[in-house]
This record gives structure tokens, C-alpha cells and sequence, in this order.
């Protein structure tokens, strides 16, 4: 193993990647590949990642936004509108594993960083090509964003038949995050199936299918059936009902899920004759059929307590239940404290501390990351 890879103990030390990626969806990616511990050289245009000066601030360039998404990665500074450095990135190619970008096909191919011109100067490369479409449809090569990924997929529409109202974006970078992720562990098969057989491969991997088949993997429903079995949506997630119930004095979280759950609900609450007079309780397949009674009649009966009431209630009946965090409230979590999940030191920017909250898989043996970096900082030897 190299000093460096010694450094840098996890499953995946000693791999080295090239991260031409900006925003979020490829930060993402190349993230979790650099808390497995692989070292993540980030190349960044004279300006910076345009993510640099998103969200919150101390210290110019360092926005909350990219320092979530970069940490342990360095930073490189190539203009990639000059042919010279151009030509370093060329140099540098065959010392990595793995390419990671989010530029478009058509782009790649003009600077001549396509896969087929990279696999010739590393056979061994692992190309990871980021992309809104699927190439072979008629929208590849269109550049995407996660609202019009999300409209695109149903998800806004999901909101509007759920609640009745305007159609909504999940109010998080849903599609950015799990296209991200799914790159990752798609690179991580990659470099398994590299290990066997000595070869690269090119990954290519796009926001609108990711986000189809997470969408549709709950709400094909009877689409995925020929003939059709009944409606598409899975009815259980669209009922109005699914939602914090209001309490007496403000909103809970519970499900009441299995048969286990429903009995114990209905004996916490007094109520075991009710349960036993009606079947639309007692087997998932009824309650299946009857998801609008159901949680409906739990929103009713969740408004006669108090949320602390319901807290005790539920704990006693082993039933999943929660209160309604406030983002606020996530940093003074006793779960997350208890398990380390925030990192917080003194990085020296302008002398404030940063609070650094990172993905962080129960397989990634290595210290917490360094802090993400300055614009062309913390990069040593990139084309070693």
C-alpha cells in the first residue's frame, strides 16, 4: 500500500479519482467515493464549482452547499477553454482509476475526453459519464436540473393526487442526491468487476431513468401487469391520510403497520372490540384494500391526545413513532450526537468552526474527511 492509500485507510484506498463534476449530482457521487476513502482529485475551472457560493457562508467561496458535498476531495484549478491545460488533463489520465464527469456527451467529445479517446490513453479507466437523458432518446444531450427532473418523473404530480392541491417539488435535492448515490455504488461494481478481469468500463448513468424507476418501483401498480391489473400509484402512499397526524397540541409521526402494530394500536387505546368487529384492520391484504378508512381513522383518533401522550403511548405498544422535527432540531438530535454524526472542528476559515454533517457508510473505515477544499487547495501530486 502507498504512504498515501496509508493515509487514507478504507475499502477503497489506493484508488485514485478524477472528479470533473460540479453541482450536486456528481459531488455526490464522488463524495461517497472519497469517504470509502479514495482519493479524489477535483478539477475546477478558474472560477470554481458554481456550488461554492450557494447556501450559507463564512468564508468566501466555501457555501454550505459545497462544503456537504466535497469534503476529503483536492482541488485543481484547470481551465479546460485552453488547449494546455487541455493537455495536462490528458497527462494526468492514465495515474487514476476512475473518471467521474457531468459534462455533456457532445462536450466531452470536443475537448477530446470522450470515452473512447480516454480508454485509449487508460485501458484501465473506470468512465463515469453523469447525464440529465439516456442517451438514444430524443432528449440526450439536454441539459437537466432537479425541478425539472422531479416534474419530469411524476413526483410533483404524486404531490397534487395526494393532497388535492398544485402539484409540488420535494424540497430537497431529491433527484441530484439519488442519481449521485446511484453512480457511486454503480463505480464501486466497476472497479469490483476491474479487480476480476484487468479491464475498465463505462458507467453512464442518467437523472430522468434514475428517477423513473424510483418512482415507479412504488407506483407502476397495475401497469406491470399485461393486461393492466388496475390503476397505476400504490394506494397506500397516496391516501390524503399519510401524513403527521395532528395532535391535541401539534403533530406526530406513527405507523401502524403490521398485524402486530394494529393489535397492539387498538389494545393501547382501549378499543380491541372495535378491532375485532372489523376485518378492514385485521390482515395486511384488508387493510390493503382500505388505506383511506384506515389511516383516516387514525387521524381521527390521533387528534383526541397530546403528542407527548401519544409518545409514551405508542413507545409502550412497540409501535414506529416519531415527532415532527423542525431542520433546526436535527443538530441537537440525541440520536445523531450519540453517534457522532456531526463533525465539528476549528478548519481554520477566518478562524470559525464549521459544522460539517457527511454520509458516512458503517463500511467506510477511514477518519472523518478532510474539510472540503479552497479553490485549488489541499491538491499534492494530482497526476501521482
Amino acid at each position: 500500500m502507498t504512504n498515501e492509500a496509508a493515509q487514507n485507510a478504507g475499502p477503497l484506498a489506493g484508488v485514485r479519482v478524477l472528479d470533473l463534476t460540479s453541482v450536486i449530482m456528481g459531488p455526490v457521487c464522488t463524495q461517497i467515493l472519497a469517504d470509502y476513502g479514495a482519493t479524489v482529485v477535483k478539477v475546477e475551472p478558474p472560477e470554481g464549482d458554481v456550488m461554492r457560493h450557494a447556501g450559507n457562508k463564512r468564508a468566501p467561496g466555501l457555501g454550505a452547499m459545497f462544503l456537504h458535498a466535497n469534503q476529503g476531495k483536492q482541488s485543481l484549478i484547470l481551465d479546460l477553454k485552453r488547449e494546455a491545460d487541455i493537455a495536462t488533463l490528458r497527462e494526468m489520465l492514465p495515474t487514476f482509476d476512475v473518471l467521474v464527469h457531468n459534462v455533456r456527451p457532445q462536450a466531452m467529445r470536443r475537448l477530446g475526453l470522450d470515452h473512447e479517446a480516454v480508454r485509449r490513453l487508460n485501458p484501465g479507466l473506470v468512465y463515469v459519464e453523469l447525464s440529465g437523458y439516456a442517451g438514444g432518446g430524443p432528449m440526450r444531450g439536454r441539459a437537466a436540473y432537479d425541478d425539472v427532473i422531479q416534474a419530469q418523473a411524476g413526483l410533483a404530480d404524486l404531490f397534487a393526487r395526494q393532497t388535492g392541491g398544485p402539484p409540488q417539488y420535494v424540497p430537497t435535492l431529491i433527484a441530484d442526491r439519488v442519481t449521485g448515490l446511484t453512480a457511486a455504488h454503480a463505480t464501486i461494481a466497476a472497479l469490483y468487476s476491474r479487480q476480476r478481469s484487468g479491464r475498465g468500463d463505462t458507467i453512464r448513468v442518467s437523472m430522468f431513468e434514475t428517477m423513473a424507476a424510483f418512482v415507479l418501483g412504488d407506483h407502476l401498480g397495475g401497469a406491470s401487469f399485461e393486461p393492466a391489473a388496475g390503476a397505476m400509484g400504490y394506494s397506500r402512499l397516496l391516501t390524503p391520510h399519510r401524513k403527521p397526524y395532528q395532535t391535541k397540541d401539534g403533530y406526530i409521526a406513527a405507523v401502524v403497520y403490521n398485524d402486530k402494530h394494529w393489535r397492539s394500536f387498538f389494545e393501547a387505546i382501549g378499543e380491541v372490540p372495535r378491532f375485532e368487529a372489523d376485518p378492514r384492520f385485521q390482515t395486511a391484504a384488508a387493510r390493503a384494500d382500505n388505506y383511506d378508512t384506515i389511516y383516516g381513522y387514525l387521524a381521527e383518533v390521533m387528534a383526541t391526545r397530546t403528542t407527548q401522550e401519544w409518545m409514551e403511548l405508542l413507545e409502550g405498544a412497540d409501535i414506529p413513532h416519531a415527532r415532527v422535527n423542525r431542520v433546526e432540531d436535527l443538530v441537537d438530535d440525541a440520536q445523531l450526537r450519540a453517534v457522532g454524526f456531526f463533525d465539528e472542528r476549528d478548519f481554520g476559515d477566518a478562524g470559525q468552526r464549521r459544522i460539517v454533517a457527511r454520509f458516512r457508510s458503517p463500511a467506510a473505515t477511514n477518519d472523518f474527511p478532510a474539510p472540503a477544499p479552497t479553490l485549488g487547495g489541499g491538491t499534492t501530486n494530482p497526476g501521482h
